[in-house]
């Protein structure tokens, strides 16, 4: 492993052993250069390299921040094929889901054992947030609230590269949100949307109270009853796409003929 690679890990462990938060100020160079027992140089290079995948940012006069919304370039060009296919296709939403219970379980789970209390205060913040649009009728804005209650869970678990991989599906997680949302909305009982709501609730629950096995079972719920909600939707939608395709003339009938004289 060459050197700067090296300082580069190091750094890493030392961000997520502090608990860092995005957009949160790393230690000045002289500090971490002293803490990681390298040179400044070493630490310098290495700040540029986390720099150039998006993991820092560098405010000259400033310092170095955690990265707000931390983005690998190639993640970041990775998902643009994939936004393109969500475009032309909506069902692969269904593939989205999928990406989104293999991650999510393992972040909720990470979160209920290591999320801070500042991590807990802005979970909660974010699911009053996303309550208070949903009431309000703003679907637009409730997709986003959820999509960012989402990843609060996903900064919780500081992972860093969970927190990489959520934030660079942000755009196509909350395209999927919006449209499942917009089904929900508009075409489901009001059951199902007060059923989101609790499963919200419960998942925050587990987390603040540092239930790892329920906040993983709460997650894997509800997205698989969103799933299921989504499915049985799209497929009322087909039947009736289906139906409205016969020809009249050929459609059955079950009144006699007016009988004619």
């Amino acid at each position: 492993m060459r050197l700067v690679d090296h300082v580069v890990e190091k750094l890493l462990n030392l961000v997520q052993s502090r608990g860092l938060r995005p957009g949160q100020r790393l230690p000045a160079e002289r500090q971490l250069a002293e803490e990681l027992q390298v040179s400044r140089t070493s630490v310098r290079e290495a700040i540029q390299k986390l720099v150039s995948q998006g993991i820092l940012r560098s405010r000259r006069g400033d310092g170095t921040y955690l990265q707000a919304h931390p983005t690998a370039e190639w993640l970041r060009g990775a998902m643009a094929p994939i936004a393109g296919l969500m475009d032309a296709d909506p069902y692969y939403r269904y593939d989205v889901l999928e990406t989104r219970h293999a991650l999510e379980t393992s972040t909720a789970w990470l979160a209920a054992q290591r999320a801070t209390a500042q991590d807990k205060a802005h979970i909660e913040r974010c699911f009053k947030v996303m309550l208070q649009y949903q009431q309000s009728g703003h679907a637009e804005l409730a997709a986003r609230a959820d999509a960012q209650f989402h990843l609060a869970i996903a900064e919780a678990s500081h992972n860093l590269v969970l927190v990489q991989v959520m934030h660079s599906l942000f755009t196509l997680v909350l395209s999927t949100v919006e449209r499942n949302r917009h089904d929900m909305f508009r075409l489901s009982e009001p059951q199902t949307l007060q059923e989101l709501t609790q499963q919200h609730e419960h998942l925050m629950q587990a987390i603040v109270q540092g239930d790892a096995q329920r906040a993983r079972a709460c997650i894997g719920v509800h997205l698989e009853h969103v799933r299921a909600t989504i499915v049985r939707m799209d497929e009322d939608r087909a039947r009736r796409e289906r139906s409205m395709r016969l020809p009249l003339d050929l459609a059955p009938t079950l009144m006699p003929a007016t009988p004619t004289d």
